[in-house]
């Protein structure tokens, strides 16, 4: 039986579509109930903020934990913090508290924070030969997550008399249906004393394959976010609807996701450094179209290429990872990328207001070409240096 058949892999993959699909109903109306909920305009965005933040502040203890626990009991417990969540969320619309209503978010930053490490379970479930088709087999459930989380989304707002209550609930069962799923997942090797110190990662850093792979996973994940942040107030500015803005979002989603059916391959045929060049060039490619002009048909192009840029950054980034750190130092370099990946998107998601407000699409989407041709360059220099072997597991 292959690898990619196995049942960890299946559960895996699933437990990521349900994921998605809680994301996708949470991030679809947060903003727009937060608006409703918020006392004061500008703090309309500090659900999403919040969300965003407590992931950043947890992925090194999620990392030890997942090592001294075994994955299987943390996944678990991030999926229930999406129930507590959904109900959280449901509570804050029902009562008109904004508090609750933040609360929900940080819970859903619990679960994304354990879910964004589905991909690095399949790492260890798989061959070396066969690393970047494992993570990017997980990553290929977000392709039901982009079809089914909207049309739930949709469906489930108006279901009950009180709106989005309904909505909110359905995330919670999406994420208890994952609990079920992640509990049949192998306990998992525990590590008694895992070392996720900032001394170790910055040890970790010193490898060239570690600098590249977060550098890389850090430039994909914090652009995508900058420019999607941005994307649906520019399509309005330049005079689209709506129901036109989330059309796109819903292609953008697509994008993150269907390239998976190859990128793991690629990866593994032709390597992670060259693979993180070619999501370099779909994230520059996906700026140049968006400042062709500010047509329906242009914003859908840029953000389908936006979201598969960052696919590729994130499977061919995470594959090399893999190759810079042994078992012991395994918890230090996962919970370093998800540390900077999720500090990355924090800072893009202000700046998004801010690049919005000041310079307009235009230079957002010429600022971010900038940044990423930086990191080619980068790349490129580094590349000779990304082909030693990896440290020995022990």
């Amino acid at each position: 039986m292959s690898f990619l058949t196995s049942p960890p892999l299946l559960r895996l993959a699933v437990a990521q579509a349900l994921y998605w699909s809680c994301s996708i109903v949470g991030i679809t109306l947060t903003l727009v109930v937060g608006r409703q909920l918020a006392p004061a305009v500008w703090l309309a965005s500090l659900p999403l903020a919040l969300l965003v933040l407590t992931y950043m502040v947890l992925a090194p203890t999620l990392a030890r934990q997942m090592a001294q626990h075994g994955r299987r009991a943390v996944f678990i417990a991030g999926a229930a913090s999406g129930v507590m969540g959904g109900l959280s969320y449901a509570a804050g619309v029902q009562m008109s508290s904004f508090a609750l209503f933040c609360l929900g978010s940080m819970f859903l930053g619990v679960y994304q924070g354990t879910a964004m490490s589905y991909r690095y379970a399949a790492l260890e479930s798989a061959p070396p030969e066969g690393k970047g088709r494992a993570a990017s087999l997980v990553l290929a459930g977000g392709i039901a997550a982009a079809v089914v989380g909207p049309v739930l989304a949709s469906l489930s707002r108006e279901i009950l008399p009180v709106p989005f209550i309904g909505a909110y609930l359905m995330l919670s069962v999406l994420a208890v249906a994952a609990m079920v799923v992640l509990a049949g997942l192998p306990r998992g090797v525990a590590q008694p004393r895992p070392d996720v110190s900032l001394a170790m990662m910055r040890v970790l850093l010193q490898r060239p394959a570690i600098r590249a792979a977060v550098l890389a996973t850090a430039c994909g994940h914090g652009m995508m976010i900058l420019v999607m942040n941005a994307t649906p107030v520019s399509m309005v500015v330049c005079g689209h609807s709506t129901g036109e803005a989330s059309w796109v979002v819903q292609g953008h989603v697509l994008g993150m996701f269907l390239p998976a059916l190859v990128s793991g391959w690629l990866v593994d045929r032709l390597g992670s450094q060259k693979i993180l060049l070619l999501g370099a060039v779909l994230l520059l490619v996906s700026g140049g179209v968006a400042l062709i002009n500010g047509s329906l048909e242009a914003f859908a192009v840029s953000s389908l290429l936006l979201g598969a840029g960052w696919n590729v950054m994130l499977v061919a980034g995470t594959t090399l990872l893999g190759r810079g750190h042994d078992s012991q130092e395994r918890p230090a370099a996962q919970g370093l990328m998800e540390l900077t990946s999720s500090a990355s998107a924090a800072v893009a998601s202000l700046a998004a207001a801010v690049a919005v407000a000041g310079g307009g699409w235009s230079w957002l989407n010429g600022g971010m070409m900038a940044l990423v041709a930086v990191v080619a360059v980068i790349l490129l220099m580094a590349a000779p240096r990304l082909v030693a072997p990896a440290p020995a597991e022990s």
